[in-house]
């Protein structure tokens, strides 16, 4: 923790926790793995994390992101990213002959399995989250017929299910935690008899980092969020910071995407990190700002964590062979002992 230098009296609140949440780390481990044990090319479908930085990054090294299974080339490894897909794609990996690793999130992987077996139960399951989200396709790919996608409260007033004795609600991990209860809430004035899911569905990394960013706006003028524009953790935590009583908020992937002009009349500023985000970049915001004055920083910290996630089980396999022996059982060839 530095000193406030009273030649400028600026300082920084820095966050914590911030950054990598234990599914990001994983993910991203995963590809680093896989590259060193099974050499280049990894395919990976999506980005693994949203992240530009650390999608380029992996590029360098090896790591080929598509969009669509039948991008794969067949009898290659291709990756599932930690937001996880649907059965569908498993589907069309196998029919592809592709061997697969599987770096879906935990907590994403359980509100699958919730997915399936309150479907498997017959309800109505009402997924509160955005469309068109990696995760929320994935998730609704487990039930396609059970499931209803609710945007927000507005979405409420239209949503209709077959039996309201029968209803549950489940949620995208990556929302705000305030917008989904207010999205609970009206859901529950609509279907009194609505189920909550056995445990929250919004991940413990999210909520700390939401938690951490309120404390930083109670202080701080400005609140910058390092993290990509297509990371839904990442635009809630501006949008929290906001709500929490900030005068300004901006998203930025790297310092030199700050406008010094949000500097203006600004004493304190707050700084934070989405949880696809390497610490690397935080530290060339703290460069930046200290070059402007705010070399005074002082660490906010709200919550402790100490989860960790174990690599994808497949990462122990040889998965090169297994991939050989796909393409080989198609053929009628026998596989190279290369």
């Amino acid at each position: 923790m530095g000193r406030m230098t009273a030649s400028t009296g600026r300082r920084v609140l820095l966050a914590a926790p911030r950054g990598y949440c234990a599914g990001v780390d994983r993910a991203v481990i995963a590809v680093e793995k896989a590259l060193e044990q099974y050499g280049a090319p990894i395919y990976v479908r999506h980005e693994i994390v949203h992240n530009k930085y650390v999608v380029k990054t992996l590029e360098k090294k090896g790591a080929i992101f598509v969009e669509r299974t039948a991008e794969v080339p067949e009898g290659a490894i291709v990756m599932f990213s930690a937001h996880g897909v649907a059965p569908v794609v498993h589907d069309e990996a196998a029919a592809g002959k592709l061997a697969t690793i599987d770096a879906t999130c935990p907590l994403v992987t359980k509100v699958h399995k919730e997915a399936v077996r309150f479907a498997n139960d017959d309800y109505d399951i009402l997924l509160i989250g955005h469309e068109g989200h990696e995760e929320v396709i994935g998730t609704s790919g487990e039930a396609p017929d059970h499931i209803t996608l609710v945007d927000g409260p507005e979405d409420v007033a239209k949503v209709e299910v077959r039996d309201p004795s029968k209803v549950v609600w489940l949620s995208q991990t990556t929302l705000s935690v305030d917008e989904t209860m207010e999205t609970v809430d009206a859901l529950k004035e609509k279907f009194p008899q609505l189920v909550s899911p056995p445990s929250d569905d919004i991940c413990y990394a999210t909520q700390n980092r939401q938690i951490a960013v309120k404390k930083l706006a109670e202080d701080a003028q400005l609140v910058i969020v390092v993290g990509s524009k297509n990371s839904s953790n990442s635009i809630r935590m501006v949008e929290v910071a906001l709500d929490a009583g900030a005068s300004a908020a901006h998203l930025v992937d790297f310092a030199s995407e700050i406008d010094e002009a949000w500097l203006e009349g600004v004493t304190t500023v707050g700084l934070t990190s989405g949880a696809s985000v390497p610490d690397v970049l935080v530290d060339g915001v703290l460069e930046w700002l200290a070059e402007r004055g705010y070399g005074d920083v002082e660490t906010v910290k709200t919550a402790e964590e100490s989860i960790t996630f174990s690599l994808p089980k497949e990462l122990r396999r040889d998965l090169r062979a297994e991939a050989a022996a796909l393409v080989a059982e198609r053929t009628g060839t026998t596989p190279s002992a290369e």
